[in-house]
């Protein structure tokens, strides 16, 4: 798995996380963390977890070589 991959996939797990406990709690852990939904750095973070869910798109369609 490429480094960049890597990084996509943490990034949709801080996301899928953060959306459980908006879900679960009603708590935003990014707003919370880098001040509220419109914060600058909040929704640099928003982003960053848009783009990679949409990069994480493409591991469905990967036709992947496995040699050990």
């Amino acid at each position: 798995m490429k480094l960049i991959d890597r990084i996509a996939l943490i990034l949709v797990i801080v996301g899928a996380l953060n959306w459980g406990s908006v879900g679960l709690f009603g708590f935003d852990c990014v707003a919370f963390l880098f001040g509220g939904q419109m914060g600058t750095f909040s929704r640099i973070i928003y982003s960053l977890v848009g783009i990679a869910g949409l990069w994480c798109i493409t591991l469905l369609f990967r036709d992947y070589d496995h040699r050990d």
